[in-house]
């Protein structure tokens, strides 16, 4: 298991994971419109050449996902910290349905981090669970079942933390129907 860490001094992350080496054709030109500071691939990322596109935006933080066989230098576990605000455990297999499964709660309070950045799912999601905010951007990739196609996005200011999904379809922001 491969950890390693980061910090990113801006405050408007752009966040993609299961990208399946295809990225929806809006993706990139969605992310750019969007000005990150940084952007964040939770893994399942496919062809490495995905990554490159994306180091065009802005500079990238990428984990493996199960699928990533040929990445063995990219780590399975990023613990980066944003701004000097928030501490961020990224992992690409965090959750069970709306909970944080065990081992990842144990390494999001070992890491001192309050949220978990994931990915796996294909499944949207904002949340808290066991006092850790968790957030899965959903899939920038092919679709899966009637899952939307979307990537995230997290504001970090001095009062708040902002998490939100884009439609790479419409371009607009996307909430749960």
């Amino acid at each position: 298991m491969i950890t390693q860490s980061a910090s990113i001094a801006g405050h408007r992350l752009a966040v993609v994971a299961d990208t399946h080496s295809q990225p929806h054709p809006a993706t990139h030109e969605l992310l750019a419109a969007h000005a990150p500071d940084a952007i964040l691939h939770a893994g399942d990322i496919g062809d490495l050449t995905v990554l490159d596109g994306l180091r065009a935006i802005a500079p990238l933080y990428a984990i493996r996902g199960n699928i990533d066989t040929r990445a063995p230098d990219l780590p399975d576990l990023l613990v980066i910290d944003v701004a000097g605000r928030v501490r961020i455990l990224m992992m690409h297999i965090a959750v069970a349905g709306p909970r944080l499964r065990a081992d990842a709660a144990k390494r999001a309070r070992d890491a001192g981090a309050g949220l978990v950045v994931c990915g796996h799912s294909h499944v949207p999601f904002v949340g808290k669970d066991r006092g850790i905010a968790v957030f899965n951007p959903g899939s920038a990739g092919p679709r899966r079942f009637a899952l939307p196609i979307v990537f995230g996005t997290i504001d970090v200011t001095p009062t708040a933390i902002r998490f939100g999904h884009v439609d790479c379809e419409s371009g607009r922001p996307w909430t749960p129907p």
